[in-house]
């Protein structure tokens, strides 16, 4: 399988990562603790068996976050998902092999933490209102590997 992620600006991606670690001196889970060296903030697009037909993707694209929420066992920033995000998703996974998820199914987001503990409660937190994502990248899940796109 492979993701077509994308990724934020210097900015956003330091914000992302002090949300990381400011979950984690909480004691909570947290991203921050996760060590594989391609662990960073990004927004999964699509997980797709490969990427034959992936189109161009227009870049830099603004983004709005919603507050910190859980998405099933994950914290997770969402993303607003306006008019040109959706295209973008939409155009992406009309293209590409059995791509994931489809449109109606997509919850754009940035994950905070993951296997977050029924229960558990992360209050307080609060996000960016909004960044940029300016930059993709594909991660392949058999090689664990990622490569710019």
């Amino acid at each position: 399988m492979h993701t077509v992620e994308l990724l934020p600006d210097d900015e956003l991606d330091s914000l992302v990562r002090e949300m990381w670690v400011g979950l984690l001196d909480r004691g909570l889970p947290s991203l921050a603790s996760h060590p594989h060296p391609t662990n960073r903030p990004h927004l999964t697009v699509v997980n797709a068996a490969s990427l034959d037909g992936l189109p161009e993707l227009s870049l830099p694209i603004a983004v709005a976050f919603e507050p910190p929420r859980m998405l099933g066992r994950a914290l997770v920033l969402p993303v607003v998902p306006d008019a040109a995000l959706r295209e973008l998703h939409s155009l992406v996974w009309s293209k590409l092999p059995e791509a994931w998820p489809p449109p109606a199914e997509w919850v754009p987001h940035i994950s905070l933490a993951l296997r977050f503990p029924d229960g558990t409660r992360a209050g307080g937190l609060s996000g960016p209102a909004g960044g940029s994502l300016v930059a993709a990248r594909t991660y392949d899940s058999v090689s664990r590997t990622v490569r710019g796109l």
